[in-house]
């Protein structure tokens, strides 16, 4: 099975004052489609700055990703957003969505923004949210919603254009415990029933566990750490 996103050899280093940083030095990752890839580590390891890398939004100072078969890091701007537009999706721990608009209409949106068409693009929102068991929020905007409600919108959202792969960044860190695990099967059975991978940034050890695999990133690396059973 191919890989949907590759990176090799990532490193990365910011300048603070006098003081050199380096958050990534030599990180490598694979994953494949429907893999479910959790990256744990301590407070300003480099996990944000790792998925921003893999998503085009900030260049390594050494190191590819490669997304779809596509290089991310030797692509113009046009088409690094090209890439994330027709293979990626985003979660994050707050959710980014728009607060005019409804639960259909916010989730619609990527749909529309890539050229489909307004009956169509309304059409795949609603089926996402009666997935993600929303059916009777479409029109609620997101003052309307629970904590849960908004990220299993925002989750639809990311998964509007049936991405290849979906990164989120602390996607249960602002739930309780019960719509976590929610947000976590609905995340399961997406990547069982589409094939969309997820590569996950957690400090949560617990949601780590319930991926496929999971790495430690320490010391500018990734390192595979075993899955409690």
């Amino acid at each position: 099975m191919s890989n949907v996103l590759s990176a090799q050899n990532l490193s990365k280093r910011f300048v603070d004052g006098e003081r050199e940083l380096g958050v990534l030095n030599g990180a490598d990752l694979e994953v494949k489609a429907g893999e479910r890839v959790a990256i744990v580590g301590r407070s300003g390891s480099g996990k944000s700055t790792l998925l921003h890398i893999l998503a085009g939004l900030t260049d390594p100072d050494v190191g590819e990703v490669r997304v779809a078969g596509q290089s991310m890091t030797n692509a113009s701007s046009d088409v690094r957003a090209a890439i994330r537009n027709r293979h990626m999706g985003f979660v994050y721990q707050f959710h980014h969505l728009l607060p005019e608009f409804s639960a259909l209409e916010n989730v619609a949106m990527p749909l529309i923004v890539s050229g489909r068409a307004l009956s169509e693009s309304k059409q795949r929102a609603t089926s996402l949210l009666a997935a993600v068991d929303l059916a009777e929020r479409l029109g609620h905007r997101p003052h309307q919603l629970s904590g849960g409600e908004r990220q299993r919108v925002a989750v639809a959202r990311a998964m509007a254009t049936e991405p290849d792969i979906l990164l989120a960044d602390e996607p249960t860190g602002n739930l309780d415990r019960e719509n976590a695990i929610q947000v976590l099967r609905l995340m399961e059975s997406m990547s069982e029933d589409t094939g969309t991978a997820f590569v996950v940034v957690t400090h949560d050890a617990s949601v780590a566990d319930k991926m496929s695999c999971s790495f430690v990133l320490e010391d500018g690396k990734l390192n595979a750490r075993p899955i409690a059973q």
